[in-house]
């Protein structure tokens, strides 16, 4: 059974993928159900539904992201009560968490199964749905930090398709797209599909004008029956100043009522947008194997290679603390002082060059040994990756008021130096789905993984060292799962699980064992139940996570050998996330929500142990409601209502807490023909009560932010298949 809807507002963690019968082709709707057959490919075992998988997963499609507004990885946490902000600020990177660990850019998010480099603002015009694997990713990944996998799947050539999309958002942004596919040749062999997009981003938020361009091209050709070669490229670049983040006022959380949540701290006269270019090219081809037997069937043979070339300008006026003109802090180094006043830093860092590059080797089918089933998978993945910086600057400019009263001058524009790295990755892993009888299967999957990394400063220091670091480490992370089709409709799962991310003492005289590299090892177990029949689906999560963490122990003074950096206890998630879906006559409610109690242990640091991370909430929901009136068919009415509880501010110390905080949307869409074409209409109002709250409390570089609930915002747009 497949739901028949087409979801448009935040949804429960997604099992698998229906599409709205009255769409364009290549516009499908990937929502929520327990039961349909559709398999996002970042879960690791082939054919195997994800309903029948002992994991969860979110996965979300094209229209479900038109209908929510979504142009930017950072609007997900709208869609899932598991993904929350991790520093997500408007204009930069989106920087996004899964069951509360923040995911690493450079090595939580994928293109069609090969690893990116998120450090860059990812376009998803030219994506036809976007996955995201939950907790422990070691199965699929070598290195990466726990909470989950993002996988970004780029839209093919489909049937002939013409699809053009314009799209108004306050203050004064504007979008036009289009999306067209078309095939040729004998039996249409070949395939070719474009997708072109032009924005002026003017948000809500006062000065964060920009504008964004993509150009994309995806091919195929069906060589023959057995035979598929595909390749895509893709070009993209926006411009845009990023928003600073607000800050404690002294020992105070500031009142969002009282502040003007449109000024843009970041706003002076010497500020220069971020800007990011982007550019990536991949080429796959997959060959199924005949003649190997009755006992293997539907073997295939995948080689696929990536590569994606960034290049980024990322400046900004930072407010940064209370510090003199001699770089001195005052008592407030970590936050705005008491009567709102702080030092703007000017950040410059041009011309920065991030290089990946992804080959992979991937043979999978099916076999039988003796009265086991196995979905069996096997491969290998090379990745190597650069980056070419140069120095930066970090300089003090002068003072600043979070009222915007004060215009600073810029800073000298003295330089420091930057990091480069070199890393390279060489994986071997193998996956199997077993099944024991009609009702059991087992499952089991181990990767193997060597990483060689180095770095080094783009200039030397005072003693003229260039502080260069390099080191070697291989390790096998395995992953352990059975289920339990307990009825039809029904199925239940326990799985264990391990991952690896590594840290290095810096190569400072500081650190004894300067240089030394770290392993963070995690390990996950989940037990999990699913159930969906003609009306209802749904699933009942139990996670833990464990995770290493690295700290630095001594006073770390300019003394030498004054502390050590090493592994110091862990933090520790443990929660249960719940996922429904009602279908009901014209009516389609969903639900989803997540209970998270993380905290550090282990810890040698006096004050640690039993202390909330920062910038994680308690609890989280969404909720989302449709209605189609019988009178008026093609329309659809949307509600939706987001909360999420409260977060901690600052690290060790609990006291301080931005509160919980509430939002509703409100929205339709209405489908109709005119004169042959298809035509989508889009209207919703976003914070529709325009909530004044916190949205987030990250501690990031030595400094707590604030950043703000988005106010009253409204959309419209128009698609047309033709």
């Amino acid at each position: 059974m497949a739901l028949a809807m087409a979801a448009a507002w935040p949804l429960p963690a997604a099992w698998a993928q229906t599409v709205d019968a009255g769409s364009s082709a290549g516009s499908s709707t990937v929502t929520i159900t327990g039961r349909s057959s559709a398999t996002p490919s970042l879960a690791g075992f082939g054919d195997v539904p994800l309903a029948k998988s002992p994991l969860q997963a979110s996965v979300f499609g094209a229209q479900l992201l038109a209908d929510q507004g979504i142009f930017s990885l950072g609007a997900l946490t709208r869609l899932d009560a598991s993904i929350g902000d991790a520093y997500n600020a408007e204009g930069y990177i989106a920087n996004l968490s899964s069951r509360g660990y923040a995911l690493d850019n450079r090595f939580n998010y994928r293109r069609d199964g090969l690893p990116i480099n998120a450090e860059t603002a990812l376009p998803l015009d030219n994506k036809e749905r976007l996955e995201l694997l939950k907790g422990t990713s070691g199965i699929q990944a070598g290195t990466s930090a726990p909470g989950g996998l993002v996988n970004l799947v780029v839209k093919r050539p489909t049937a002939s398709q013409r699809q053009a999309r314009l799209e108004w958002r306050e203050q004064g942004t504007a979008l036009a797209a289009v999306d067209l596919s078309e095939r040729f040749g004998r039996d249409g062999a070949l395939g070719l599909r474009v997708n072109l997009a032009a924005e002026r981003l003017d948000p809500s938020t006062r000065d964060t004008t920009g504008s964004r361009r993509l150009a994309a091209l995806a091919l195929d050709w069906q060589l023959t029956p057995d035979s598929l070669l595909q390749a895509e490229l893709e070009n993209s670049r926006q411009s845009q100043p990023s928003v600073a983040g607000y800050s404690l006022l002294g020992n105070d959380v500031p009142d969002p009522r009282r502040i003007d949540i449109r000024r843009n701290l970041n706003a002076q006269p010497w500020a220069q947008p971020v800007v990011f270019n982007g550019s990536t090219a991949s080429l796959r081809w997959q060959q199924q194997l005949r003649g190997l037997g009755a006992w293997a069937e539907g073997w295939r043979l995948t080689a696929q290679a990536m590569t994606q070339r960034l290049r980024n300008d990322d400046r900004t006026a930072f407010p940064y603390g209370v510090y003199d003109s001699n770089y001195v802090c005052t008592d407030y180094c970590d936050r705005f002082a008491p009567d709102g006043s702080f030092t703007y830093w000017e950040y410059i860092s041009n011309n920065e060059r991030r290089r990946s590059d992804a080959l992979a080797l991937t043979l999978a089918g099916q076999l039988r040994t003796g009265p086991v089933e196995h979905a069996f998978e096997t491969g290998l993945l090379h990745t190597r990756y650069q980056a070419r910086l140069q120095d930066q600057v970090f300089d003090i400019a002068g003072p600043g008021r979070i009222d915007g009263s004060l215009q600073s001058p810029p800073s000298a524009r003295f330089t420091d130096a930057n990091t480069n790295r070199d890393e390279r990755g060489l994986e071997w892993f193998a996956r199997d789905a077993m099944r024991l009888g009609s009702a059991w299967q087992l499952w089991a999957g181990l990767r193997h993984v060597r990483l060689d990394r180095a770095s080094v400063r783009t200039s030397a220091d005072s003693s003229g060292s260039l502080r260069a670091t390099d080191y070697d480490r291989q390790a096998t992370t395995p992953w352990l799962a059975t289920s339990w089709q307990f009825s039809p409709k029904t199925l239940l799962y326990a799985s264990w699980g391990r991952g690896l991310e590594t840290d290095v003492a810096p190569n400072r005289a500081r650190y004894r064992n300067a240089g030394a590299s770290l392993a963070l090892n995690s390990r996950q177990k989940e037990l999990g139940v699913k159930h969906g029949n003609d009306q209802v689906e749904a699933a009942l999560t139990l996670f833990d996570i464990d995770r290493g963490v690295a700290a630095d122990f001594g006073p770390c003074n300019d003394s030498r050998d004054s502390c050590e950096r090493r592994v110091d206890g862990s933090a520790r998630h443990r929660g249960v996330e719940a996922q429904w879906t009602r279908t009901l006559a014209q009516w389609t409610l969903q639900g989803s929500a997540m209970l998270l109690q993380a905290q550090r242990r282990g810890s040698q640091t006096p004050g640690v142990n039993g202390q909330r991370p920062v910038n994680v909430p308690r609890n989280s929901l969404r909720l989302g409601a449709e209605y189609r009136p019988p009178a008026l068919p093609g329309l659809v009415l949307q509600a939706g209502f987001s909360s999420e509880g409260s977060r901690v501010v600052l690290p060790y110390d609990n006291s301080v807490i931005i509160p919980a905080w509430q939002r509703w949307d409100l929205g339709l869409r209405w489908r109709q023909t005119w004169a042959g074409t298809d035509l989508v209409w889009r209207v919703a109002v976003d914070n529709l009560a325009d909530k004044r709250a916190w949205k987030e409390s990250p501690y990031q570089f030595g400094h707590a932010y604030l950043y703000p609930l988005a106010p009253r915002s409204v959309r419209a747009s128009l698609q047309a298949g033709f």
